[in-house]
């Protein structure tokens, strides 16, 4: 049995990408909507290859269903591509490989050729795209580009109808919207899991600054995912790898080497821990965004939902981690107003803070989060007026 992808293609004119992938009988078709209103002179060839890199990386959403080894691609790829497309069907997916009970060996393996892909050179000027979602990361990427000067340009990229209203703070936001082939997943059960999101958004988003000519995509990523959750055998088990510095360091050179030198995916925000991110954001966006941002994935960012107005559930880990991070930072009675109780005091968040603090062995939350050193940090030096977790820590 092989996961199949059977071809893609880009309509210019309405700026619809259609991705086809085939896993035993099902046919799966992705669509995405990009926006053509601002087209440029690009380069042709550079929009094949970035859509082509695209087409690997969204596979990921397919082929969970039945994953294994084998793959069929539909053009021959470099040893070195193949390499990269192994980490991100390996290491990108640990989470999903740990939650169904695989290891490294049941997983993709692509095989590269003595072949050549080059990158080229396309039409490009001095702009920024940034990806803005409404969470603490992405409102201050979007203010740091803001105060700098640059021209810039922010995009959201989901596959909901809706989209945050926090995002007008900076200006008609250009919509990347993926319509994900639910029905067909829905239809042929088999696996499920965690894909590396990142990833998959870094790849349309390069689809649309080659489309508008920007030369630079921001996303908002800190120093994260360097302490895996658990190991299976040598395969780290890490919710956020798409968000390492390894990640980004391979995505970097993927689109350097194999797509365009002419444009660069970067974060403002690379140099800063979770921690100093949270400073930063007290700092420098609380009193503008504070009642109306969220980093909370359960109130907001599962599909269908309607996050014109940003919530939080108070009750996951992200609520949790947010928490945390702000205690130093942020008072007591300005926290209560977003989550509208103390959250230290929640006896249904016990086991969710052990996690994020390393207290009793309990496993650290599938979620992009910070390392439990900062977090324990964080909450040794909360503002006078939160309240005490019942357990201690060293």
């Amino acid at each position: 049995m092989s996961f199949k992808f059977l071809d893609y293609g880009f309509d210019k004119q309405s700026g619809l990408a259609t991705f086809r992938y085939q896993s035993e009988e099902t046919v799966f078709t992705e669509k995405i909507h990009f926006a053509v209103s601002e087209l440029v002179d690009y380069n042709e060839a550079v929009l094949d290859k970035a859509l082509f890199f695209a087409f690997v990386v969204l596979g990921t959403s397919y082929y969970k269903v039945r994953a294994g080894k084998n793959i069929e691609l539909s053009r021959a790829i470099t040893v070195r591509q193949a390499e990269i497309f192994n980490k991100i069907y390996q290491e990108g997916m640990s989470q999903f490989a740990f939650e169904n009970n695989l290891k490294r060996s049941d997983l993709a393996e692509f095989v590269g050729e003595n072949t050549e892909s080059n990158a080229e050179e396309t039409f490009v000027r001095g702009a920024s795209l940034v990806t803005v979602s409404g969470g603490k990361d992405s409102l201050l990427a979007a203010e740091m580009t803001r105060g700098s000067g640059i021209e810039y340009k922010v995009t959201y990229i989901s596959a909901q109808e809706s989209y945050p209203e926090i995002i007008n703070e900076f200006g008609e936001p250009i919509i990347i919207r993926r319509e994900i082939d639910k029905e067909n997943l829905k239809n042929a059960g088999g696996f499920n899991g965690h894909v590396p999101v990142t990833i998959i958004n870094q790849a349309l988003a390069l689809i649309q600054a080659i489309l508008i000519g920007y030369s630079r995509v921001e996303f908002g990523i800190g120093k994260e995912g360097f302490e895996p959750h658990a190991w299976i055998d040598d395969l780290p088990v890490n919710h956020q790898w798409s968000k390492t510095a390894e990640a980004q360091g391979l995505m970097d050179e993927y689109i350097r080497t194999f797509i365009t030198p002419s444009i660069k995916i970067d974060s403002l925000l690379k140099d800063y821990s979770e921690l100093e991110i949270a400073r930063l954001f007290a700092d420098r966006c609380w009193a503008k965004y504070g009642d109306k941002f969220s980093s909370c994935n359960v109130a907001n960012y599962k599909q269908d939902a309607n996050n014109t107005a940003l919530k939080w559930c108070g009750k996951c880990a992200k609520c949790a981690n947010s928490y945390l991070l702000f205690a130093p930072f942020v008072s007591p009675s300005e926290q209560l107003k977003i989550f509208g109780h103390d959250l230290f005091s929640d006896p249904e968040m016990t086991e969710i803070f052990k996690g994020l603090l390393g207290v009793d062995g309990v496993m650290k939350p599938f979620e992009c989060i910070a390392s439990i050193e900062e977090l324990r940090y964080a909450y040794k030096n909360r503002l006078p007026g939160y309240g005490n977790l019942p357990f201690e820590i060293n």
